[in-house]
């Protein structure tokens, strides 16, 4: 098993019919990596974008960006891979409206409205599917469960936000997601990933839990008084007790657990305690092809000695110089900078983009290069979220992505990312090109991997050397996007002179067989 990595083997538990809605709070050290979860991502990214980018494209797998033969740039597309629109293709609703429904044509899955109608997880109405916000544990709504949540910690006015200390939520076991969508009313962002299993991914989930951070659980272990759900009750708080998380409230079919400050009781525990506490020479920011081990990680002496994270309340935390910094010799003054830089060119973006785009037309957004953060820190007055990717071979700053409230991943762009195709309405990409070129890998395939996960009519921004800009281009009539606009580096003076800017978007585009099949 992979630390942050799922291997796409999921383990289900046989002994009740009820599904386990475990949600757990954040207070934030949530930092992982993301390996191919699906079957359809890695079949992607091993045969369609080696087939697509070396044969259709006209390359070979040995060339390079600066090797192809413009007049070889020709595409054809198979029926049924990954990267073709369906048949039946309506944009997608915009935010904030695609919280609640959805055109039952993008996401022809229905069976949850029938298996589910008890629990009002979603309702087939039309051509639509809605979401009225239930779930397995919160059949009348999830903002009434999140304010139950809430008032169970004696947060003031039931606001799981905590006057902007608590910023960031782990949902794991997430169903259709409406618990992370009703959370961003208070000010709070959910990370959505894989079920819980086994007592190994409990202790994953400590790895990433801030200290003084929860652990809110909803099971019918919690209340139910059969003996299977009572020995997995009594054996799930012998463990938790083990890791020194000590109740914080109980309430029904809800258990809120809390993570200790500091190291004080793992080093009063007798020996021989299990779990373990890790090795000293483990590495808990080591996310990337790693195995997860059965064992505690203890705070660093700086988290030990100062009883938490030190962090700002949110909003603040987004422009405040964290303490973690420091880990990677970065002072405030340059922390700074990197912000105004950002912000200069996220400006310098949307004045390029206002011809195409309305408040309303960005949502899903991928920073595929994010380093400290900053291109999505600039984007906070946008109605916007942000994917940050951090390279798996770079300095380890997805903490400090965390740290200001955001939330990311780790990736390689030698491989396909782990998501759907037609995910997101914007990507950036700075340098990513020319970081992969560095490696050897394949620019075909990684421009065939952004088409993928990008929505129709979506854009892309490519902000890389001169000579990347040429190579992207000569396959733009190829993969169906049209240039939106481009800037040269006189636009930015004194910074990253030799850095290009161009601005693509994705059309709307079928197969001539797709055609034939509407008639």
């Amino acid at each position: 098993m992979t630390r942050g990595r799922s291997d796409g083997a999921q383990k289900k538990r046989l002994l009740t019919s009820v599904g386990i809605l475990a949600v757990f709070l954040v207070f934030l050290y949530v930092y992982f990596g993301s390996k191919n979860a699906g079957e359809s991502a890695l079949e992607y990214g091993s045969r369609s974008l080696r087939k697509l980018g070396s044969s259709y494209l006209g390359g070979d797998e040995d060339s390079d960006l600066g090797k192809q033969d413009e007049s070889s740039a020709k595409l054809s597309l198979d029926e049924g891979e990954d990267g073709i629109i369906p048949k039946s293709f309506p944009i997608p609703i915009k935010w904030p409206k695609s919280r609640d429904e959805v055109w039952k044509a993008n996401i022809p899955h229905t069976h949850l409205a029938h298996e589910k109608s008890d629990q009002n997880w979603m309702v087939v109405k039309g051509d639509k599917i809605n979401f009225p916000g239930g779930g397995t544990h919160f059949h009348y709504g999830a903002d009434k469960y999140i304010a139950s949540i809430a008032n169970m910690l004696n947060f003031s006015n039931d606001n799981l936000n905590n006057e902007g200390r608590l910023r960031t939520v782990f949902d794991v076991g997430c169903g259709v997601a409406s618990f992370g969508g009703y959370l961003l009313s208070s000010d709070i962002i959910t990370i959505i990933d894989w079920l819980q299993r086994d007592g190994i991914l409990l202790l994953e989930l400590d790895r990433v839990l801030r200290p003084g951070g929860y652990f809110a659980y909803s099971s019918p272990e919690a209340y139910a008084q059969d003996e299977e759900d009572l020995r997995i009750w009594r054996e799930m708080s012998a463990l938790v007790e083990r890791m020194c998380w000590r109740i914080a409230s109980k309430r029904n079919q809800t258990v809120i657990w809390q993570k200790p400050l500091t190291n004080d009781c793992y080093l009063e525990r007798e020996p021989g305690t299990q779990p373990p506490l890790c090795r000293s020479d483990d590495d808990p920011d080591a996310v990337w092809g790693v195995q997860m081990e059965a064992c505690i990680t203890p705070y660093s002496d700086h988290d030990h000695k100062t009883k938490g994270s030190g962090l700002a309340p949110w909003p603040a935390r987004l422009t405040t110089p964290p303490p973690r910094l420091a880990d990677f010799g970065y002072s405030s003054e340059m922390f700074e900078k990197d912000l105004e830089l950002w912000r200069r060119r996220v400006d310098q973006y949307w004045s390029l983009l206002s011809p195409k785009i309305s408040s309303d037309t960005l949502r899903n957004v991928m920073d595929m290069k994010a380093n400290l953060g900053s291109f999505a820190a600039a984007l906070k007055d946008k109605d916007v979220w942000v994917m940050n990717v951090v390279p798996e071979d770079g300095p380890k700053t997805l903490k400090i992505v965390y740290d200001r409230g955001l939330i990311g991943t780790v990736h390689n762009w030698c491989e396909s990312f782990s998501t759907y195709p037609r995910t997101y309405d914007l990507l950036h990409a700075w340098t990513v090109f020319s970081d992969i070129e560095k490696k050897g890998c394949s620019g075909e395939d990684l421009l065939l991997e952004m088409d993928r996960i990008l929505r129709p009519t979506g854009f892309a921004i490519i902000r890389d050397r001169q000579p990347v800009i040429d190579f992207v281009k000569k396959y733009l009539a190829a993969l169906h996007w049209e240039v939106v606009a481009t800037a040269d580096s006189n636009s930015e003076t004194g910074q990253d002179g030799d850095e290009v800017v161009l601005i693509i978007q994705k059309k709307l585009w079928l197969t001539s067989e797709s055609f034939r099949g509407t008639e």
